[in-house]
């Protein structure tokens, strides 16, 4: 059974790091969401740049689908969202206010209060590199940068979490596993 579902339209070494972790990931295209042919999933992850067309061009299926993503957590599944990376985006799409804004910094990660998914990041204590922030969110806050802006944010629907984040580095294996291991099997 594939456990991770990631969302892009070509080759993407982010495949390997799910494959070094010994979790089974398949790559689909943002327009075979909410088709017969997608099976079941714990998880769908959409990596940094979704929005931005120099990277790729999923950004019309996704926002296509909204619906397919909500049934999907309401039903168990965990989605992840990293950085859209342009100079502002409303994740209309999702079932929760978003937005984002674009700015890159290093920065020490302040936590705003303590959630498993902070397992994103190995260490807290070092700097770690972002390319925007959540300028408006309902989501439950749980990292800040230093000037307190909103980096990574959780919001629970139903039965499963819709995890966004700006952080600009490869996620740790223990959030993979983490994802993973707290989702159900939902159909996207």
């Amino acid at each position: 059974m594939t456990e991770v579902m990631l969302v892009w339209d070509n080759p993407l070494l982010f495949e390997k790091l799910f494959t070094e972790h010994g979790i089974k990931c398949q790559r689909i295209v943002s327009d075979s969401i909410g088709t017969p042919f997608i099976p079941p999933c714990k998880c769908v992850v959409i990596p940094t740049g979704f929005a931005n067309k120099a990277y790729t061009s999923i950004l019309p299926g996704i926002e296509r689908n909204a619906k397919s993503f909500e049934k999907f957590v309401r039903g168990g599944g965990n989605l992840v969202i990293f950085s859209p990376v342009v100079p502002e985006y409303d994740y209309k799409w999702l079932p929760m206010e978003l937005e984002y804004k674009q700015e890159y910094q290093v920065t020490h990660i302040c936590k705003e209060t303590e959630h498993e998914a902070q397992c994103l990041v190995e260490d807290t204590c070092s700097e770690v590199e972002f390319d925007g922030y959540f300028s408006k969110t309902d989501g439950e806050v749980i990292f800040r940068s230093d000037e307190g802006n909103p980096l990574m944010v959780v919001k629970e629907l139903g039965e499963g979490k819709i995890i966004a984040t700006t952080i600009h580095e490869f996620p740790s294996g223990n959030f993979l596993k983490w994802i993973n291991e707290t989702a159900k099997k939902s159909k996207l």
